[in-house]
């Protein structure tokens, strides 16, 4: 036939029909309609159209994503939501980055993860206070600055000025990563350490210390021998008095790599919970005090047996006072310790306070004297005695100290020792440290009240939480000054005489006010009389204002970071709800910022502590530019130099990969982990565009059904979508993002990929175009796509506004972000509903396994259930006793469904049966049944119709009725 006369014929046999010439037109139509190729209907199919791509690679990867950046107001969304009227805030205070280095992907977990936690916040209606800033004093950044220029040619402000000059190129790096990553922020209104306002606002955090911060002193050095030792004991421990008998002088026996520090020996510690015992040398008889367990290894060293003459615990060691070996007026006490150790030397240490970091611990609690012997140059001094004065610590007068413990007998053997020491990482020199004037905050009385602040913060994860306690145990003091230009100074003057601090409310506040008006350069390039005015002087009964210097250390950089609360948070409540850091900041910014709120205010300035793990390689091991396994998220982003090993992901990718990993351990990052991100992406944008494509023409504001005129299948996917958004919320509430991907994942490849979507194909596709049935499905899509978007939002902000772009039902310049968290309803969960649908898809499974490897659809199924409420349940998804377009034969993909009381004797000889159990649990359990039922499934006698596929026509070739009925209408 020509084209021309089958659509006459066609029209003609249309027009019969609608005069009612009943069946015989209507089997004209369909077996005439359908004579031809199936092909032939794809036009009256709505098959699922959207230009949303699939697929998005490659440099227009990074176009889409900049663009949606810009069109969807992602640099205003901060400002905005701050500008919103919301009930409740939440506030995330940024710890400040080192402003010393280009970004990388520590920066990137941590700056998405808190990304993530803010944009979840402002979707469900919070308003968000987070103020990004940069850490930017410090040794690293100023001998970066200088490079190889030194500092002896430098002024103080010349240092400052290249030191903020490097700290701000690197703020700029940082910054526009930070934004291309699409952090949500103010960018131009963050904070900096070395803001005038901010320096301000953390000298009035010091100001209202300064009563727990005294002078203390400091630390280590280095000794080319090793000698060991001995101390005569003028005092006995009353213990060991009892069982000394007739032995004679007994003498503590120390082992030390440190001779020169013997001149300001303080004491003799021993380790209280080990055995000790007094030996007796076979070779000259000599009575020695040392541990137990070290009785072998010195009688190998010395050469000679060792006889056990006593042995008792160390704790009988109390009371024992020992002589000075080379200072006959000095006594040094025996008391115990736990740094103590038993893997070298005897068990007994000697401590010398100004020279070692324990030892000064030790003076601390025992309230010893803190003598340092040494000057700055690495020289005696007078305090040494006239023997060691002005000589160097290091050469000659080390050697002299040994002499000198030589010509009293006191050394029993001098060896080679080669061992770990400190040394500086620029000269390569050993460190000599030595005590020096410093300031120090008095943690001894701070720690208490700090742990008592701690157990009301909540910590994730709570297995963090022993290690914040130990690691304030461990800190007995904090030095805060450090003798640097780049830093915020110290606000102290010193009496040109007497040295005396000049330090007080009236002082300070006047300073603060100089800086917060000047910056901290005002220091050097203002006259002191800008910072003592005649009233400040007055007010502190000072004299003269020429009477006075100003100090030139500048406060350690913890502090200025740890006071960060004090500058930059809410001043109604300078409180936040999370901390988020890295768990090197345990004992770092986490304990700097709660030290010096509990100091001030008696508070934690955190109500929670987040506390993840660093980003390492695919191996486990630390990123290294040595071994080439560094990750820069430049490349990630934007790709490499060659894109067939290093693609552009796009920031999505790294967004993902943030969101799936366990960030609460070391957090693995490489080739293997961006690929499967990507691919995990790609998967998750085949099924929105499923939805979109299934959305076309659909308007949800005209056109959405009501749920209580839905498909049983329809009102249940949208309790389906409740269960989910509720655990979702939960997730992101817990910062568990990675359980957020995998509700997600699993809420897509069950829920929708392998059940739902299955299901409603044939209804979208071949019901009417404004079916009842579709408009049930579609509005349920537009819900699932809703629900869906804003799920992924917080994590893949450009995709959720993508989709958001092409999605129906808003109107042009709306954005998802500014249009709230996932809308659900409680009256979508309706009794009985769960149980028809999950009863229905019981039976559905027993049908499917009794078919292994066979197409659902070329079967008609036969259910049976006895009368009661599991087949009234049932009995609702079809009212009919059998039928080819039910909601049960829907569900269960067959041809045509049978509800029946009992199976039916003369079922054919090529039926399959099964048999199940189903329990009904309604009323929060308060009605409870289990129900039998059978299923038998045979090969259907219908015919496959060549529009919708489906087993449901009466011939072959022919329409089966409902598209019979679609094409006429639509005619």
């Amino acid at each position: 036939w020509s084209q021309a006369l089958l659509s006459e014929s066609l029209m003609l046999l249309v027009r019969r029909s609608a005069l009612g010439f009943g069946g015989v037109a209507r089997w004209g139509l369909r077996c005439l309609y359908s004579g031809d190729a199936a092909g032939q209907y794809q036009d009256t199919v709505l098959l699922p159209r959207t230009d949303f791509p699939m697929r998005v690679t490659g440099p227009s990867l990074l176009e889409r994503e900049i663009q949606i950046q810009q069109r969807c107001g992602f640099d205003q969304l901060y400002t905005w939501q701050r500008e919103k009227k919301a009930k409740k805030e939440y506030c995330l205070h940024d710890g400040p980055p080192y402003a010393n280095g280009d970004p990388h992907v520590g920066h990137a977990l941590n700056k998405i993860l808190k990304d993530i936690r803010n944009r979840f916040e402002v979707l469900r209606g919070r308003q968000v206070h987070y103020v990004p800033g940069w850490d930017c004093h410090g040794l690293p950044i100023e001998l970066k600055a200088l490079g190889d220029l030194g500092t002896n040619e430098l002024t103080p402000l010349q240092i400052r000025q290249k030191a903020r000059e490097f700290a701000e190129r690197a703020i700029s790096r940082q910054r526009a990563a930070f934004q291309r990553w699409g952090v949500m922020a103010h960018w131009e209104n963050c904070y900096y350490t070395f803001d005038g306002k901010y320096e301000a606002a953390q000298l009035k955090v010091f100001q209202d210390m300064h009563n727990k911060m005294l002078y203390r002193f400091l630390l280590y050095s280095l000794s080319l021998r090793a000698v060991y030792i001995t101390f005569p004991l003028l005092t006995l421990p009353a213990k060991l008095a009892a069982k000394a008998g007739a032995w004679g002088d007994v003498s503590a026996l120390i082992w030390t790599t440190q001779p020169w520090t013997i001149p300001a020996n303080q004491a003799v510690c021993y380790m209280p919970k080990v055995q000790y015992s007094v030996v007796k040398r076979a070779d000259n008889e000599q009575l020695l005090l040392v541990a137990s367990e070290c009785i072998n290894s010195l009688a190998s060293v010395l050469k000679t047996n060792l006889e056990s003459l006593a042995t008792f615990a160390g704790s009988d060691l109390e009371g024992g006072v020992c002589q000075h070996p080379t200072i006959p007026a000095k006594q040094a006490p025996l008391l115990p310790a736990n740094h103590v150790t038993m893997t070298k030397g005897t068990g007994l240490v000697h401590t010398a306070p100004a020279h070692g970091m324990e030892d000064y611990g030790v003076a601390t609690h025992f309230n010893l004297p803190v003598e340092c012997i040494v000057d700055e140059e690495g020289r005696f001094t007078e305090l040494a005695g006239p023997e060691l004065q002005k000589k160097s610590v290091m050469t000659e007068g080390n050697a002299t100290v040994i002499s000198m413990l030589q010509a009293v007998g006191a050394i029993v053997k001098e060896e080679d020792c080669v061992h770990s020491y400190p040394y500086d990482w620029r000269t390569k020199q050993p460190v000599m440290i030595r005590a020096s004037k410093q300031w120090f905050i008095n943690t001894a009385s701070l720690k208490d009240k700090a742990k008592d602040a701690l157990q009301k913060v909540r910590v994730i994860p709570e297995s963090a939480r022993s290690s914040l306690l130990a690691m304030l145990d461990r800190r007995t003091y904090w030095c805060i000054s450090r003798q640097r230009s780049w830093g915020v100074p110290i606000p102290v003057f010193y009496h040109k005489e007497t040295g005396e601090p000049l330090l007080n409310k009236h002082s300070v506040t006047h300073i603060a006010k100089v800086f917060s008006e000047k910056g901290s350069d005002s220091w050097w390039t203002e006259p002191v009389e800008t910072f003592l005015t005649p009233e400040v002087l007055q007010k502190s009964k000072a004299g003269a204002v020429s009477d006075y210097v100003r100090g030139e250390d500048v406060l350690d950089i913890w502090f200025d970071s740890g006071t960060s609360w004090a500058a930059v948070l809410p001043e109604s409540d300078p409180r936040a709800d999370s901390y988020v850091e890295g768990k090197d900041q345990v004992g770092g910014w986490f304990q700097s910022s709660l030290l010096t709120s509990v100091a001030v205010r008696n508070k934690a300035p955190y109500k929670a502590l987040v506390i993840h793990g660093f980003a390492v390689s695919e191996k486990g091991e630390k990123m290294s530019k040595s071994v080439g396994n560094v990750i820069d998220p430049d490349v990630v982003i934007n790709g490499g130099k060659d894109l067939s090993v290093s693609p552009p992901y796009g920031a999505d990718v790294l967004r993902w990969w943030v969101a799936e990993s366990n960030v609460f351990s070391e957090v693995q990052i490489g080739p293997n982990a961006l690929n499967a991100a990507k691919d995990s992406i790609s998967k998750l944008r085949n099924t929105l565009k499923f939805l979109l494509g299934n959305l076309q023409g659909f308007d949800p504001r005209s056109q959405a059904v009501d749920p209580k005129q839905m498909h049983y299948v329809d009102q249940y996917m949208l309790h389906v979508l409740r269960e989910f958004s509720m655990k979702v919320t939960d997730a992101y509430s817990e910062f568990d993002n990675g359980r957020v991907i995998r509700l997600l994942q699993s809420f897509i490849t069950r829920d929708l990929s392998s059940f739902y979507f299955s299901i409603i194909k044939d209804r979208l596709y071949c019901d009417p175009e404004d079916s009842l049935g579709r408009r049930s499905c579609q509005t349920v899509l537009e819900e699932i796509l809703d629900g869906v978007s804003r799920s992924i939002a917080p994590v893949l902000p450009h995709l959720a506004e993508e989709v958001y772009l092409h999605a129906p039902g808003h109107d042009e310049g709306d954005t998802l972000f500014r249009s709230g968290w996932i809308k659900t309803s409680s009256v979508w969960r309706r009794p009985g509903l769960e149980e028809a649908v999950e009863g229905a898809c019981a039976i559905r499974d027993s049908f499917l396994s009794s078919i292994p490897g066979c197409n659902a659809a070329k079967y008609e199924v036969v259910i049976a259930i006895e009368p009661g409420l599991f087949f009234e349940l049932i009995e609702s998804l079809q009212e009919e006793p059998t039928s080819t377009c039910s909601q049960l034969t829907e569900l269960m993909m067959a041809s045509r469904t049978t509800l029946t009381s009992s199976l039916p004797r003369d079922l054919p000889s090529d039926a399959v049966t099964s048999t199940g159990n189903f329990l009904i649990n309604l009323e929060g359990g308060m009605i409870r049944e289990e129900s039998s039922y059978s299923v038998a499934a045979m090969p259907t006698p219908l015919s496959r119709c060549p529009r919708c596929r489906r087993y449901t026509s009466d011939e072959p070739d022919c329409l089966c009725l409902r598209c019979q009925t679609v094409l006429e209408n639509a005619k």
